[in-house]
């Protein structure tokens, strides 16, 4: 029955039919939802779909690909362009830690993170997902270095983990409810650094000596 139902809307072969999708990918959240990731499985998500295991699976090759698609639908966090890098960075965490603690995107990748721990093919996953998003939260480091913000030789992509470290540091402890004095705090740190000022000075007057000597 499952199989005539899904052949009912149209399989259009391994291009995903954009009806059938919606419904697989509806499936799987409520089934994340109500069972969490222990209790989450592909043959859960075809009944509640009502679609046949092998369409999800020449879509998706494994619960960890579908659930990371479930995780992006669910993800609306924006870059924030403020001209300011401070702000911008203040603006993404105030930004994504609504998001996580106001809709499911947060207990989904609470649970993708958990999974990577002891399997390897979710830990791959992760890491290509991470990698994108850096290089994407690394667009506001670009932006601030061309405004002068920011010097040239700073590596955008390691900035935005540091950031990134921060947020799932916090997803993972339930504290998603921080202050924005706390966040803009952090944010400070990494961007203007934590040595004291007169110590800053110190050292560049040091660099300097050692490039005239």
């Amino acid at each position: 029955m499952a199989e005539d139902a899904d052949r009912a809307r149209k399989s259009i072969g391994a291009r995903r039919n954009p009806d059938s999708a919606d419904a697989i990918l509806d499936a799987a959240e409520a089934v994340l939802v109500e069972a969490g990731y222990s209790g989450f499985s592909i043959e859960a998500v075809a009944r509640r779909a009502r679609a046949g295991k092998p369409t999800i699976y020449r879509w998706w090759p494994s619960k960890a690909a579908l659930l990371f698609d479930v995780y992006q639908r669910l993800k609306r966090v924006e870059n924030p362009d403020t001209g300011n890098l401070e702000d911008d960075l203040v603006g993404f965490l105030k930004n994504l830690f609504s998001h996580w603690h106001e809709t499911s995107s947060g207990s989904v990748f609470r649970s993708l993170i958990a999974e990577a721990q002891s399997d390897a093919t979710v830990a791959a996953v992760l890491v290509e997902y991470t990698k994108g998003r850096h290089a994407h939260t690394g667009q506001m480091i670009e932006r601030a270095k061309a405004r002068g913000e920011v010097a040239a030789d700073v590596d955008a992509t390691l900035v935005a983990d540091l950031v990134a470290s921060f947020a799932w540091t916090h997803l993972l402890t339930n504290r998603l409810d921080e202050d924005e004095a706390t966040l803009r705090n952090a944010v400070r740190y990494v961007v203007q650094g934590i040595a004291p000022p007169e110590h800053a000075a110190i050292r560049r007057r040091s660099k300097r000596r050692r490039i005239v000597g």
